[in-house]
């Protein structure tokens, strides 16, 4: 039950763009089409699986003090992998995700999951939360890349759609349009999660409290 909690909280409770807000940078970008989203959703998936791994099985070896550079060293040379292998295998996409394929190493939810999760946990689990997390990071893309192309430019991956191609709402496909369609999908996920979080004040209710208390409390000591 462990193991299957760890690979769904991402998807819903936990989405880390819908419910979390983080990766918003490229969640807006590359949500414009929908080949564009779904790759950058299977590269960060892919960051995050093997990122979570490595980390996990290091996280003895690595010392507290420089546990972050070690945990952006070890995600830049993932990253520099999977940006050489959809250079060789998908050039298209490369042209058309851009600066954003690389940027995936500052990506707040690769380093958030190996802050939270992966550097206390055993490789299995960590594996499955970055599985999870990517999943949930790829349907929220899509979900997103989906509404706006369809109704933004009236194609579908790329594919013209009758009525809609001559019928568009241009703006989705530009930042406000982005933004109008986030903020949707975030009100749809509060309203039908069944997974609501509680009200609390401060940094109670972040997922992200315990991290950020530990690095106020490292700054404090020097």
């Amino acid at each position: 039950m462990n193991k299957l909690h760890d690979l769904t909280k991402g998807i819903i409770k936990e989405n880390p763009v819908l419910v979390l807000v983080l990766g918003t940078c490229p969640t807006l970008a590359t949500s414009t089409s929908v080949i564009n989203a779904l790759g950058m959703g299977a590269a960060a998936t892919v960051v995050l699986i093997f990122s979570n791994i490595l980390i996990s099985a290091l996280r003895k070896v690595i010392p507290d003090k420089v546990r972050i550079p070690c945990y952006i060293v070890l995600i830049a040379g993932l990253v520099t992998v999977v940006q050489m292998l959809v250079k060789a295998f998908a050039p298209a996409l490369d042209e058309s995700l851009g600066i954003y394929l690389p940027l995936i190493v500052v990506n707040c939810i690769i380093l958030g999951r190996a802050e939270m999760f992966a550097s206390k946990n055993k490789v299995i689990a960590s594996a499955l939360d970055g599985l999870g997390m990517g999943i949930g990071f790829t349907l929220a893309l899509f979900l997103m890349a989906t509404i706006r192309e369809i109704f933004g430019s009236g194609t579908f991956a790329g594919i013209p759609l009758p009525v809609l191609a001559d019928n568009h709402i241009s703006i989705l496909t530009m930042a406000p349009g982005g933004f109008f369609v986030f903020g949707l999908l975030i009100a749809a996920v509060n309203k039908f999660s069944k997974h609501k979080p509680k009200k609390q004040g401060g940094c109670e209710g972040c997922p992200q409290a315990e991290a950020c208390n530990k690095i106020k409390e490292e700054a404090a000591q020097k």
